[in-house]
C-alpha cells in the first residue's frame, strides 16, 4: 500500500509540473468556468423573479418580457464562457501531449537501438499512442474542473447563505461526504488503469508477434492455438476494461445519492417552511422568490462536483498512464554511454575517424563483453570485424555508431562525423520506394535516387515497376524478396554520402548471386574513399577487407 501511495505521489507531482507549465491557459479556462457560473446564477436569479412575479403579484406578461430577455443573454455569456473553458482546455491539452511525446522520442533516440532491444516496438507505440493521449481528460477537463468544484460551490453557498442560512447549512453538511468517498473509490480506479495500460501494451506486443510469425504458424499448423491465445489475451483485457468502467459508475452513483439525499434535505425544509410547520431560524421569512430560488440553487452546489466525479476516472487514467511514461523516461541513458570510460573531444582526432583506446563496454548482466580494444578508423579502408557467436561483433559496432559508450578507457571521433548504418534486416517502412529511400536523405531529388537505385543494382527491377519509385511496398518491405531489400538499403546508404559505413552481417540469408552483387557494390563504396566496417563471417565478405579484426569469445582481441 506504501509502495503504491508513493508511486500515485509521484505521478501526481510529475503531471502537476507539466501542468503549470500550461498554468496561465488553465487559469484563463477556470476564469471562464466562474463566468458561465455567475451566468448560470444570474439566469436563476431571474428565473426565480420572474415565477414570483407572474404568481404572487399578477404581473403582466408585457412587465415580465425584460426578465425573459436578461435569461436569453445570460444563456448566450453561459454558453460562450463554456465553449471558452472547453477550448482552453484543449488547447493546454494538446500542448501537454505533444511535450511529453516529444521528450518520449527525444529519450528513445538517446538510448538508441542497444537501449531499447530488451522492449517490444508494439509496447513503446502502445505508450507513445495510447498512455500519451490517456493525458488528455486529464488536462483538458479534469485540472479546471478541479479548481472550478471548489469555486462555484462556494459562490453557491454564498448566494444560498444569503437567502437562508438554515438550507446553507444543510448543504455544508452534506459536501465534505462526496469528495471522501470518491477518494476511495478513486483509490481502486487508478490501481485498475494502471494495470489496464500494462495489459494493453502486452496485448499488443502479442499480437504483432503474431502477425509476424503468421507464415511460420501455418507451416507448423500452429494457427489455431495461435488465435485462442490471441482471443484469450483480448479477452483479459475486456475483463480489465469493464473492471475499470464499474469503478467508474459505482463513484458517479455515490455522488448521485448523497447529491439528491442532500437536495432532498433541502427541498423538504423550504417545502415545509413555505406551509409554516418550521417556525425556528430562518424558516419565518421564506417567500416564494427566496424558496424557489434556494431549490433551484441547491443543484448548482452539486453539479461542480457532479462533473469533477464524470472526469475523475479521466485522473485515474492519467495517474495509470503516467507510471509507465515515467519509468521509461526514467531508463538511464548513462549506462549505456558506459561509466568509466570517456566521450573525448571531437577535436582531439587529428586524423582518421573513429579512435578507440583501451575502450570496453559492459552490460550488467553479462558483465564485460569487449575490449579493452584500441581501434583507429581511416577513409577508404575496408575493415572486417569475426568473432564467434557473442564475441562482441555487434557491440563494436554499436560503440562507433555511438549506440553504447565505453565503460573503460577513450572513443574519439572526427568533428562531423556523419555514418550510414545497414544489417541483415534492414528497416523498410510501408511507403513507397521513394519513401524509403527518404529516410536516409529527406531532400534527395529524383534523380539522385534513380542513380542510387542504379548502383545497387536495382535498376532492371526499377524499369518493370510500372510505378517506378511510387509502387508501393507493405510493412516491412513487404513485396521484396530479402536480396531486394538488401540493395534497397544499399541505394540507401549511397544516396545519404556518408563517410563511415558500418555493416552487420550484410550478406546472411542471401543466395550466391545476389551476395556477390551487394560485394561488387561495397567494393564500389570503398573506392569512393568511404571507410567501411563489416561484422560477418562469410568469406566472400572477409576477402573484400584491407584489414581484419578478430575478436574472441570474451569480446578481446586476437589478432
Amino acid at each position: 500500500m506504501g509502495r503504491r501511495n508513493s508511486a500515485t505521489g509521484q505521478a501526481s507531482r510529475w503531471l502537476a509540473a507539466y501542468a503549470a507549465e500550461e498554468r496561465w491557459r488553465l487559469n484563463l479556462a477556470v476564469a471562464a468556468g466562474v463566468v458561465a457560473a455567475l451566468a448560470t446564477l444570474g439566469q436563476l436569479v431571474l428565473l426565480a423573479h420572474f415565477i414570483s412575479e407572474l404568481l404572487v403579484a399578477q404581473a403582466p406578461l408585457v412587465r415580465l418580457t425584460p426578465l425573459a430577455l436578461g435569461m436569453l443573454g445570460l444563456l448566450l455569456v453561459r454558453s460562450l464562457a463554456l465553449f471558452l473553458q472547453e477550448r482552453l482546455g484543449l488547447v493546454a491539452s494538446l500542448a501537454l501531449r505533444r511535450r511529453i511525446r516529444g521528450e518520449l522520442l527525444d529519450h528513445l533516440a538517446r538510448l538508441g537501438p542497444a537501449g531499447l532491444s530488451n522492449r517490444h516496438s508494439a509496447s513503446l507505440a502502445s505508450q507513445l499512442v495510447e498512455q500519451v493521449e490517456a493525458l488528455d481528460g486529464y488536462m483538458a477537463r479534469y485540472r479546471p474542473q478541479l479548481a472550478l468544484a471548489i469555486l462555484q460551490p462556494l459562490m453557491v453557498l454564498v448566494a444560498v447563505a444569503w437567502l437562508d442560512w438554515l438550507a446553507a447549512l444543510f448543504l455544508l453538511l452534506s459536501a465534505p461526504l462526496i469528495p471522501l468517498f470518491m477518494a476511495l473509490v478513486g483509490m481502486g480506479a487508478e490501481r485498475l488503469n494502471r494495470e489496464q495500460f500494462e495489459a494493453v501494451s502486452r496485448l499488443s506486443g502479442h499480437f504483432i508477434d503474431r502477425v509476424r510469425a503468421v507464415t511460420t504458424l501455418q507451416l507448423f499448423g500452429r494457427t489455431q492455438e495461435a488465435t485462442a491465445e490471441v482471443h484469450a489475451a483480448a479477452d483479459d483485457y475486456r475483463r480489465r476494461s469493464l473492471r475499470t468502467l464499474r469503478v467508474a459508475f459505482l463513484s458517479s452513483a455515490v455522488l448521485e445519492f448523497f447529491a439528491s439525499v442532500a437536495i432532498a434535505m433541502v427541498a423538504i425544509y423550504v417545502g415545509f417552511g413555505l406551509l409554516g410547520y418550521i417556525t425556528f431560524g430562518p424558516s419565518p421569512e421564506l417567500t416564494l422568490f427566496s424558496g424557489l430560488l434556494v431549490l433551484l440553487l441547491a443543484p448548482e452546489f452539486f453539479q461542480p462536483l457532479r462533473v469533477l466525479s464524470q472526469h475523475y476516472h479521466d485522473r485515474a487514467a492519467a495517474l495509470g498512464a503516467a507510471d509507465g511514461l515515467m519509468a521509461l523516461l526514467a531508463e538511464s541513458v548513462e549506462e549505456l554511454r558506459g561509466s568509466g570510460g570517456e566521450e573525448a573531444p571531437a577535436a582531439c582526432v587529428s586524423e582518421g575517424l573513429i579512435r578507440l583506446e583501451a575502450a570496453t563496454v559492459s552490460y550488467p548482466q553479462r558483465g564485460r563483453v569487449l575490449g579493452p580494444l584500441d581501434l583507429t578508423l581511416v577513409p577508404g579502408e575496408v575493415l572486417v570485424i569475426s568473432a564467434p557467436s557473442g564475441g562482441g561483433k555487434s557491440t563494436l559496432l554499436h560503440l562507433l555508431a555511438g549506440f553504447v559508450g565505453p565503460e573503460g578507457g577513450r572513443r574519439r571521433m572526427a568533428p562531423g562525423l556523419r555514418y550510414a548504418w545497414m544489417d541483415q534486416r534492414p528497416l523498410l517502412v510501408k511507403g513507397s520506394l521513394a519513401d524509403n529511400l527518404r529516410l536516409a536523405a529527406p531532400q534527395a531529388d529524383v534523380s539522385a535516387m534513380y542513380r542510387a537505385l542504379e548502383r545497387a543494382g536495382l535498376g532492371e527491377l526499377l524499369a518493370r515497376l510500372p510505378e517506378g519509385l511510387g509502387t508501393p511496398l507493405g510493412e516491412r518491405g513487404a513485396g521484396l524478396s530479402g536480396g531486394q531489400a538488401q540493395r534497397l538499403a544499399l541505394a540507401r546508404v549511397f544516396l545519404c554520402d556518408a563517410p563511415l559505413v558500418l555493416l552487420d552481417e550484410p550478406t546472411a540469408s542471401l543466395d550466391a548471386a545476389t551476395e556477390a552483387d551487394v560485394i561488387a557494390a561495397l567494393r564500389e563504396l570503398a573506392r569512393e574513399g568511404r571507410c567501411l566496417v563489416i561484422a560477418t563471417h562469410h568469406p566472400a565478405l572477409m576477402a573484400l577487407a584491407d584489414r581484419g579484426l578478430m575478436l574472441d569469445q570474451q569480446g578481446e582481441r586476437i589478432r
